[in-house]
């Protein structure tokens, strides 16, 4: 791509002026949200009800500990992995390698009888919990009622990983320990402020340095959309496609690692916070985390073989039909074929969306539900989780369908689906769930979006935020989405859009 071609390129999000006001608005709303969900009304519009000054925003010691974090997320994207994948071809016909290994680093939350029900036999050493089970091991931590557990491989797949595996479950058993002899994660929750304000900062720093590091980079390394010649555009979507350091590739990590996985550890403290307040967690504390859980879960990718899938499907199957939904665990190179990484270079907008908005945002729920708790009835908790599981069957069976095609479209669960031919050589489907409608898994995902939301109860709109942005987000994506399949297929894409009329939701949208 030439610097003119690049300049020829449609500008989003209103161009410089637009972005200017994203780079206020993203974090201050973010904030916003932190603030109202502690505040005693809990109000999503209008002013919060205090402004918190910088002795409460600024902490040394919460910025070292979001540095060991992010320390701990590299050392596990730096372990040996078990499979690498290639990425789609890039402009100068290559394509990058990444590692497969995104599951290896969260704990799970599980009902003690659970594991005996199942033949693990846990044995107590000061507190924390090395699990023996007929397909591996595992380092615990005691939740009331409960123990959090961290997925291994079987023994055999633990020493085929060598060292570095090894490395990490030495992490665990260090984390497990920690928390056994006095390391309050329950008052995470008291920190997020200052959390949030440090990893806004250090988003905003790691994404100039990834902007000078842009200016350097050769032009086909360039994003389609981020080499506009407007510095503050161009540093809001990101200059270059795909910044690299050696062969770390700080896209890719931030899209998976530190914030979902934060996410998920944030929802962990926050529910044993409410357990320490009220003597345990509330039914619908434990429907967000379970359900949040399964969504980071799906995007991480864990390579195991088929007896240890089902065993954890088995161990993670709700109890009582309450403590956790079914665990799945899905492609994690399903990712190296979204937007994200294909197309939009790497600058503010991912980088704050990945390390900060996504943990303290999506993580909204939780917190309300701490500092507002709600009742909720079986029968009702029932119909949610239906909800849940029609959303989750959408988003993973589209998602599913469409890897499955583009890896293989002779495979027999996609052979027989109907295709339209392009001028690129590539089919689309036009059957299955991408004949129902054109964007299904987005469909799916607001399904769920709702789900998440239903446990806090209808008295407040602030827990629906998530699905109000969420919804304004994909039909935003979906625009993109179709202008760019429209340069892309023209035609055969056109036929596509009269053969399947509808977006996003079946004769509405």
């Amino acid at each position: 791509m030439t610097p003119r071609e690049a300049s020829q390129a449609p500008l989003e999000f209103g161009g410089p002026l637009g972005v200017t006001a994203m780079l206020l608005l993203l974090p201050a709303t973010m904030f916003h949200l932190l603030l109202a969900a502690r505040s005693g009304p809990a109000r999503l519009l209008g002013p919060p009800a205090y402004l918190p000054g910088l002795e409460e925003l600024w902490s040394p010691r919460v910025l070292l500990l979001l540095f060991i974090w992010l320390g701990l997320q590299v050392a596990l994207y730096l372990l040996p992995a078990r499979k690498v994948a290639e990425g789609l071809e890039l402009k100068d016909k290559n394509r990058l390698r990444y590692p497969i290994n995104g599951a290896w680093g969260f704990p799970i939350p599980v009902p003690e009888s659970e594991l005996h029900g199942l033949g693990w036999v846990p044995s107590l050493a000061g507190g924390a919990l090395m699990t023996r089970s007929p397909v591996g091991i595992s380092c615990c931590y005691s939740v009331p009622g409960h123990v959090c557990v961290q997925c291994v491989l079987s023994v055999e797949d633990l020493l085929c990983c060598g060292s570095g595996f090894q490395a990490l479950v030495l992490t665990a058993m260090l984390v497990g320990l920690g928390v056994s002899v006095g390391l309050p994660l329950e008052a995470l929750p008291g920190m997020l402020l200052p959390l949030a304000f440090a990893t806004t900062l250090t988003s905003f720093i790691f994404s100039l340095l990834l902007y000078a590091k842009a200016l350097t980079a050769p032009v086909s390394a360039l994003a389609p959309g981020g080499n506009s010649g407007n510095h503050i555009y161009d540093f809001f979507l990101g200059r270059e496609l795909n910044p690299r350091l050696g062969s770390f590739d700080f896209k890719y990590f931030c899209e998976l690692r530190p914030g979902l996985i934060g996410w998920v550890v944030i929802n962990l403290a926050l529910l044993m916070r409410e357990a320490e307040l009220r003597g345990s967690p509330s039914l619908a504390m434990w429907l967000v985390n379970g359900f949040q859980l399964l969504y980071v879960g799906d995007a991480l990718w864990y390579e195991v073989r088929l007896d240890w899938a089902r065993e954890a499907n088995g161990i993670l199957r709700m109890s009582s039909g309450l403590s956790l939904c079914v665990w799945v665990l899905s492609l994690q190179e399903s990712v190296l074929t979204t937007m994200d990484i294909i197309h939009d270079g790497f600058g503010f907008m991912l980088a704050f969306g990945d390390l900060a908005w996504v943990p303290f945002t999506y993580s909204l729920q939780a917190q309300f539900l701490l500092y507002h708790p709600q009742p909720l009835g079986m029968p009702m908790a029932l119909l949610i989780c239906l909800i849940k599981a029609i959303g989750y069957y959408i988003f993973r069976g589209a998602n599913s369908q469409k890897n499955t095609f583009r890896k293989n479209p002779s495979d027999p669960s996609v052979a027989g689906l109907e295709t339209i031919p392009t001028a690129t050589g590539r089919q689309l489907l036009v059957s299955g769930w991408w004949g129902m409608v054109r964007h299904p898994n987005y469909l799916g995902d607001l399904i769920m979006a709702l789900a998440w939301s239903l446990p806090c109860g209808v008295s407040h709109l602030l827990p629906y935020f998530y699905l109000l942005y969420f919804t304004a987000l994909l039909v935003h994506r979906e625009a993109r989405d179709e202008q760019q399949c429209l340069r892309k297929y023209g035609r055969a894409w056109q036929e596509y859009c009269q053969r399947v009329p509808y977006r996003i939701l079946p004769y509405v949208y």
